[in-house]
């Protein structure tokens, strides 16, 4: 429900958020007529100072205030008779304000602005100590301040542009008949088989927990144990006597509670005489049946395995959600936590996936020029000029369908007309994200889809094709990132995907549950992951990634 105020002399309505007794910036300022038709309303407004100043010999200020619901400030006039100006203008100072929105003079950029009539509430700041100041900033100054980077232009432009292409994501997905499914964040499998993975563990902390423990309490020594031992066998010995004495009822039961309590008292004793420092080990190797959940445990590196479960029973489902590896990587595309968007469709084959991811990605594409615009100009007003053109190129174009050997074949054509890459190319590499970046930006110039990988550079449960040298695998390749999308069609038969595992080096055990869903009732399925963050990078034309997530996380920073 949102409630409206309005004017009887315009008759324009403006919306005060459902939740809050304010409106927002985006509200007044994002109209077709810049918030003109609504002069004369009477609102509150609540936001932060941009940028403020003093003007009239300190009679009045000017303040640039913005709540983060768009990336325009709105201009507010505050008179020194209303409030403290000088508590007012500091950059990052919190204002809730109650005014009256008027028709700036003829010839200013701005075409609303708030005349305060009274000030509701000010959160200070003081100037000297804030550590956002309005000077033009790096993103990579901004990440060793991390909890105040939300309320700078850039990061909050791709707060909003992130949540746009989530929002858009489920839209999609769900209009297309998909269902959402909540995949686990602790795995005992190994999607990629790569073993970069985080493990999860107990061990460690009770290990801890027990040195503390018997440095307070040292264990009992072989003598405590058998001191124990010799009281459980003086009571029993005492109940067996009062026993074939035939003595009273509650003799023999008072004497059957102490022999209880002896042999309470001496397991106590046995088990804290076993308890040693350290790690506990079994046969040389780590003992995981005493950790948490009996058995190894990692943080997942993508939800498809399990999804796949679901696509097994329920036909079309996809997953959303966050991922990890530890990777000990420092470039500018990997984080250790990332999310991965993951669809999987049954009955359906590679063309299929396919089609589905680039519908999926010019959806996205679509979207954000629909509903995100004034922040995709800001982004190529700051940092790609050419953002906004990519979108309406990606959104528009039918992507480029190759397979993988013609990709090799055109590189190995540019490399005798003499383009060089860093990477040497040959048939059953893995393309680098020069090659990528080569087959989208300059020989296609639009996005590409690979397609028929070499089965030795690709994960084992991707299906074979019949020259027994490929899988049907695919990857969408974009401008300026390469790799957006992988995925493909699995490998649904039982005695395949099992050779497969066993060829890869890899334990069948854990994935006994997922051979199960090829025994009983196997289906053609697919698939595909896009990184969320790289789709991102694509959009915005932001460089590293480590500015594209909230909060990001990499070798040595784990802040907040």
């Amino acid at each position: 429900m949102v409630s409206t105020v309005n004017d009887a002399a315009s008759g324009s309505k403006v919306e005060k958020h459902a939740f809050s007794d304010r409106v927002t910036v985006r509200t007044i300022l994002t109209r077709p007529d810049g918030g003109a038709g609504l002069a004369g309303q009477r609102v509150r407004v609540g936001g932060w100072v941009k940028t403020g100043r003093e003007q009239g010999k300190g009679s009045f200020a000017f303040l640039e205030v913005n709540d983060g619901s768009c990336p325009a400030n709105l201009q507010v006039i505050v008179d020194a008779s209303v409030a403290d100006l000088g508590q007012l203008v500091p950059t990052g100072t919190c204002v809730s304000v109650e005014g009256l929105l008027k028709n700036p003079p003829e010839g200013t950029k701005q075409k609303i602005e708030l005349r305060v009539e009274k000030v509701i509430d000010v959160g200070t700041v003081d100037p000297a100590k804030y550590p956002i100041p309005k000077t033009k900033l790096t993103l990579e100054f901004l990440r060793d301040r991390i909890h105040f980077r939300p309320r700078t232009n850039t990061i909050s432009a791709v707060a909003r542009i992130r949540n746009a292409l989530a929002y858009a994501t489920h839209t999609f997905f769900q209009e297309n008949g998909f269902l959402y499914i909540h995949t686990p964040i602790i795995t005992t499998s190994d999607c990629e088989g790569a073993g970069e993975m985080f493990q999860v563990t107990t061990l460690i902390s009770e290990a801890e927990k027990i040195e503390k423990e018997l440095i307070k309490n040292p264990p009992p020594t072989e003598a405590d144990v058998e001191a124990a031992k010799l009281v459980v066998k003086e009571k029993g010995e005492a109940v067996a006597k009062l026993k074939s004495e035939k003595a009273r009822k509650e003799a023999i039961s008072a004497s059957v509670a102490e022999l209880t309590k002896a042999k309470e008292n001496l397991a106590k004793v046995e088990e804290r005489s076993k308890l040693k420092p350290g790690i506990p080990q079994k046969d040389g190797k780590i003992d995981y049946l005493q950790d948490f959940f009996a058995r190894q445990a990692f943080l997942t590196v993508s939800g498809q395995l399990q999804v796949e479960t679901y696509a097994c029973a329920v036909s079309n489902v996809y997953t959303f959600g966050p991922t990890f590896r530890a990777e000990n990587s420092h470039t500018s595309r990997h984080l250790a936590e990332f999310w991965m968007v993951e669809p999987e469709i049954a009955f359906a084959d590679l063309k299929d996936d396919m089609n589905c991811a680039e519908a999926y990605v010019k959806f996205l594409c679509q979207w954000l020029l629909d509903k995100c615009l004034d922040d995709m100009e800001f982004m190529a007003k700051n940092y790609d000029k050419s953002c906004i053109d990519r979108l309406r190129m990606v959104a528009s174009t039918a992507f480029e369908r190759i397979s993988y050997t013609e990709a090799v074949d055109l590189l190995l054509e540019a490399v005798k007309e003499g383009k060089k890459f860093e990477n040497n190319v040959e048939w059953g590499i893995d393309l680098a994200s020069e090659h990528e970046r080569y087959l989208t930006e300059v020989k296609f110039q639009k996005p590409v889809i690979v397609y028929n990988y070499p089965k030795g550079i690709k994960a084992f449960y991707m299906r074979v094709n019949d020259d027994l040298k490929t899988v049907a695998a695919m990857d969408v390749l974009v401008p300026k990132v390469g790799e957006l999308i992988g995925g493909s069609q699995r490998e649904e038969r039982y005695d395949v995907i099992k050779s497969r595992i066993e060829e890869m080096g890899l334990p069948l055990e854990p994935y006994e549950w997922y051979l199960d869903l090829r025994r009983f009732g196997t289906v053609k399925h697919c698939g595909f992951g896009l990184g969320f963050e790289r789709m991102i990078l694509f959009a915005t034309g932001i460089d590293n990634i480590r500015d594209v997530i909230p909060f990001p996380r990499y070798p040595g920073r784990a802040d907040l």
